[in-house]
């Protein structure tokens, strides 16, 4: 019947290699023995594609593998929207202009592809974009991506045992075009929809500031002068509204920072007074602010997939929720997409295990290290699908995960896909996956861990980004970085910077302070 169906769908959707017709052209093109599309052409997206290339070609010869990408570069969150961050249009990305990382550059990488030498420490996004960008054209990348077609609906067509993903898009020139997959990844990243809460009365209160008050998330902001003579409250402490407090603080009237717990505030926000959550507005209420920032995180909702559904959305999913009590869906709570194997696969009953994948979902994770080993991990189960267990025994080892979680006092449906609760747990994750292919002879085993010791050794660098700091303030960044160019130079370089700093505060007195409560 799947295959019927199949036939029946390129009769009408003409599927053109490599995989993509308009909606109401029908001429019949004959189907490739594996179609792969992925979504998205950020971090995740264009590891997704290392991992395919890297595959033997006698596997991947006759795999049609198509990246849709809604922008018109690589690169995603990097990548600057040039349009105005004002609302109701969503930006694509949270970038503002005086961004820079809070993690160095050594931990950033994908595996054995470095920054080029002169970059900074802890670089600006321009260093990122230029780096994604080079990555993809070193490894010829291109040819496998579609820009500037963004996906409208993903549907699955078929049974629990066969079938095609029907892929719904629009172009460039606002043409509506159909193309169809066996395997669909989803590689579109966590920072878009933005978490936007609400408070009783907060209505009447902007209302009552004639104008001269505004509620508006993080997603949309760009300068610090927008605040300038303002009086700002910043819900949250996380990188974005830590670095809103720095930014904004000489310019208000008065900053404020909203926190749920005691939280330590990066250097440079001396002058930022915290405050304890908000309970609710009245008109003259909450009478301290007139400029809101919300820093309160995105929602990690896929659209697409919930228009053709292939996800749903529950917000009422909380711990101990079952895939089987839903029948067997998809689901995700805004906080958690659940029921998923590694993260990675989607365990829903209605299709096999492996036709649905995302890449990127964790957080608090190295993304390039981290998506690599997912792509990896995706392209290998894709090409061997008999690796895996059965979809009940990766169910019961899911169950085991969540309940170790609890046990550490977290909620699964509330972390989400953080990477916690301890530091060494990002590392872990991706040694599990590539350790688990070895095991499975899917991949050569050549004796060594995926993550390098070194990158694991960033946790005890608690020196290092204040050395950094300080070695800018002494204009001597360059001399530190011009000759930096294999990995083991850069983690060289944590090193010192990190020796060097730990020295001088301690020489000098300077009480201790942890910089990764900062990050």
């Amino acid at each position: 019947m799947v295959h019927l169906l199949k036939s029946i769908w390129l009769l009408v959707s003409s599927l053109h290699i490599p995989g993509l017709t308009p909606i109401h052209d029908t001429p019949a093109q004959p189907q490739t023995p594996k179609s792969i599309a992925v979504i998205g052409a950020g971090s995740a997206g264009i590891a997704v594609l290392k991992a395919f290339q890297d595959l033997p070609l006698e596997i991947r010869a006759s795999w049609n593998i198509t990246l849709y990408e809604q922008r018109e570069d690589v690169a995603g969150v990097w990548l600057p929207d040039p349009r105005p961050a004002s609302p109701p249009a969503i930006p694509y990305t949270p970038l503002y202009p005086l961004l820079r990382t809070n993690t160095p550059v050594p931990m950033m990488t994908y595996p054995d592809f470095p920054f080029t030498p002169g970059t900074p420490l802890y670089p600006s996004h321009h260093h990122l974009l230029a780096y994604h960008q080079r990555y993809a054209s070193h490894h010829d990348l291109s040819h496998y991506i579609r820009f500037q077609h963004k996906v409208l609906t993903t549907s699955w067509v078929g049974n629990p045992e066969e079938g095609f993903w029907d892929i719904t898009l629009r172009d460039s020139r606002n043409r509506t075009l159909r193309a169809m997959a066996d395997h669909l990844i989803v590689a579109s990243g966590n920072n878009h929809l933005p978490r936007t809460p609400s408070w009783r009365g907060q209505e009447e209160w902007v209302e009552a500031g004639n104008g001269r008050r505004e509620i508006l998330h993080s997603v949309y902001y760009r300068e610090a002068e927008r605040y300038a003579n303002r009086t700002l409250l910043i819900i949250g402490a996380g990188a974005s509204g830590s670095d809103a407090a720095v930014q904004t603080v000489g310019l208000t009237r008065r900053s404020y920072i909203s926190v749920r717990h005691q939280v330590d505030l990066p250097p440079g926000s001396d002058n930022v007074l915290k405050k304890p959550a908000v309970s609710h507005f009245t008109r003259d209420g909450i009478h301290f602010a007139d400029a809101f920032l919300l820093a309160t995180g995105y929602e990690q909702r896929k659209p697409f997939l919930e228009s053709g559904g292939a996800l749903t959305y529950d917000p009422s999913a909380h711990s101990n929720s079952s895939s089987t009590s839903r029948g067997g869906k998809l689901v995700t709570n805004s906080y958690y997409i659940f029921p998923l194997h590694q993260h990675i696969f989607s365990l829903s009953t209605q299709y096999p295990v492996d036709v649905l994948a995302f890449v990127g979902l964790p957080t608090r994770i190295a993304n390039c290290p981290s998506d690599l080993a997912q792509g990896l991990y995706v392209a290998q189960v894709i090409a061997k699908p008999w690796i895996l267990p059965s979809r009940d025994n990766l169910l019961k080892e899911l169950a085991e995960r969540e309940d170790n979680t609890r046990k550490t006092g977290l909620d699964p449906y509330v972390i989400g896909h953080a990477m916690l609760p301890d530091r060494a747990s990002s590392s872990d994750y991706q040694d599990e996956l590539v350790d688990f292919l070895k095991h499975k002879k899917a991949i050569p085993d050549d004796g060594h861990p995926f993550v390098e010791e070194w990158r694991r050794l960033i946790w005890t660098y608690d020196y290092l980004k204040r050395g950094w700091k300080r070695i800018e303030a002494l204009g001597e960044s360059e001399k530190w970085v011009k000759d930096v160019k294999t990995e083991e130079e850069w983690a060289d370089l944590m090193y010192r910077v990190n020796a060097w700093q730990e020295e001088w505060e301690k020489e000098n007195g300077v009480p201790f302070i942890d910089d990764l409560l900062h990050s």
